[in-house]
This record gives structure tokens, sequence and C-alpha cells, in this order.
């Protein structure tokens, strides 16, 4: 059996060749950033398996991707690109790649969270204009967090919260415990958070889960961070309470539209503080990321 990497561009392909093992399935290697999807037949037919980091992957096009057995996506959000249910009933079965980087989104996370608290991005831009305008900030101990969601990252976020001497509440949708967390209903969650940190998988349920009902129960003057997904929360209602105050600060690496386009609303907020999903994007997540990649191959491979 052999395997392609379609997308390995950015570097991709010289970590795929720093972490792979003599013994590892054939993978070849095409280094662009993305492919479109009427190239897929021709780059993918012929192959068992497929590596991809984020290029779409309609059903249309992948049911003439001939032989094609596997598809290995590259982090958790497969569902962004295509749809598994559809290319299951092709014959192709659809990978995921959990926990690769949970310390790397959590640490990405901590830091949108003092930077919002302390308005370093505001901050930095008035200097660069050639203004010298303190902002008052926020000290983090003592305060309370909430985290929507409780997953790898969540855990890992709690771990360098409680660090930190703040209160670490949680909420996950299934009951869970974790030392040194207070699991509260959602409600609870909302009112008490003085910053609340999102880290639900997006699905048909969770999408909008934040929506302007919700946001309404949130504390006000609460810090919003995302590192989840941009679709998790009702974007116009999340913009319309950082206009009116009731939102202070939301720190996002994560849209519903990405890239964000020009013009945004969020990008003329001052009380936004803005990353280009990069949270997961360390040379320690990459080369975990890609060897998980490499072992889920040699599992549909047969390989021991």
């Amino acid at each position: 059996m052999k395997g392609i990497f379609i997308d390995a561009g950015q570097g991709m392909d010289a970590v795929l060749r720093k972490v792979t093992l003599p013994d590892d399935p054939p993978v070849a290697v095409n280094p662009v950033d993305r492919v479109a999807p009427e190239e897929l037949p021709g780059l993918i037919s012929g192959h068992d398996f497929v590596l991809d980091d984020h290029s779409m992957m309609p059903a249309g096009a992948m049911r003439q991707c001939k032989g094609l057995k596997h598809i290995i996506f590259l982090g958790t959000g497969a569902r962004s690109y295509m749809d598994p249910e559809q290319l299951a009933e092709l014959g192709i079965t659809v990978h995921i790649i959990k926990g690769y980087g949970d310390v790397a989104v959590a640490e990405h996370a901590f830091a949108l969270m003092w930077a919002a608290a302390r308005d370093l991005a505001a901050m930095d831009r008035h200097i660069r204009a050639g203004n010298w305008q303190r902002i008052e900030g926020a000290q983090m101990r003592g305060k309370t967090i909430g985290l929507l969601g409780f997953g790898g990252i969540a855990a890992e976020m709690a771990s360098i919260c409680g660090g930190a001497g703040m209160r670490v509440l949680a909420w996950n949708r299934t009951p869970k415990s974790a030392p040194d967390v207070t699991f509260v209903d959602l409600d609870t969650l909302l009112a008490e958070s003085q910053i609340l940190s999102v880290h639900l998988l997006l699905n048909d349920e969770t999408r909008g889960f934040l929506n302007a009902a919700r946001i309404a129960k949130l504390r006000p003057g609460v810090i919003l961070v995302n590192s989840a997904r941009g679709a998790v929360i009702d974007e116009p209602a999340m913009i319309a309470a950082l206009q009116s105050g009731r939102i202070r600060h939301a720190a996002l690496d994560v849209f519903v539209e990405e890239p964000l386009p020009p013009g945004h609303p969020l990008t003329k907020l001052e009380n936004v503080t803005l990353s280009a999903h990069s949270g997961f994007w360390t040379p320690e997540a990459t080369e975990t990321l890609l060897r998980r990649g490499l072992d889920i191959a040699r599992r549909v491979c047969g390989i021991a």
C-alpha cells in the first residue's frame, strides 16, 4: 500500500522526512499549500491513503479517486473540509488526529487571554502610530476562568490557569471531573466567569452554541477567548456584545470565515485581539501530528 501527502507546503515536507521511520509505508509528497478539488482525482488516484492538511475534499471529486480507501486528516476539524459520512458511502474512511497540539493550543489561548487582559495589541497599535497611550489592564491572579467544554486542550488550560492562581470553573456536555477544577452548570459558568475560554468541538449540536441568549447571560465585562472553532459562537451576536461593552474584550484565533476578509467588522473593533488560527502551530506539535498520521498509515497498511 502507498500514500500521498497532497498539501505538504509550508515546510511540512521537511517535517515529514524528519519523523519518517525506515519501515513506514511509502508516502509521495506534493509540496504545495493547498490542492483544488478538481485536481484531486489526477493527484490521488492509485494511492491507498492520503494525508490531508487543509485541502477541501468534496465527495464529488473523491468519487473519482480510484483505489483510495483512507483519508488521514491532519487535525481534528475534518468536517470543515469534507463530509465523512458521504465519503464512507464511497468506501473511504476518514481518520482524525486528536491531542497532538493540546499544549500548544492551550498555551496560545492563555497568551490571548493575557494579551486581552492587558490590552497589549491596542497599545502596540497606538505606539506604532506614534501615540504613547497607556491602558489600564487587569490582573489574572484570583480571577475566575470558565472553560466551555472540557477536552484535552481545556485540561491543559486548566493546569496553566490554576498555576497562575486563577479559580477554574468548567462545563462539559457530558459529566467529567478533574483535579482543582469545579464543574458547574452552564448558567453558572456564564454568570460567574470573568474570562470565558471556548473549547467545544464543532458539530451540528455546537454550531452557534454561544448564541445571543447565552451571551446575554455572560457576566458584564467578561473577556472571551476562542481557540476552538469560530462557528461555535454566533459571530454577529458577539460583535454586538463587544460594541455594547457586555463583552469587554474578545481574543480570537478562529473565525467563521477564514482567512478573515479585509474590512471584517472584527478588524475594526479596538477591544478585539486577533491571531490567524495558529494556536496549534509549533514545531513540537507539528512533529507529533505527522508522526501520529504516519502511525495511522502503518495501522491501515497492516504494519505492526
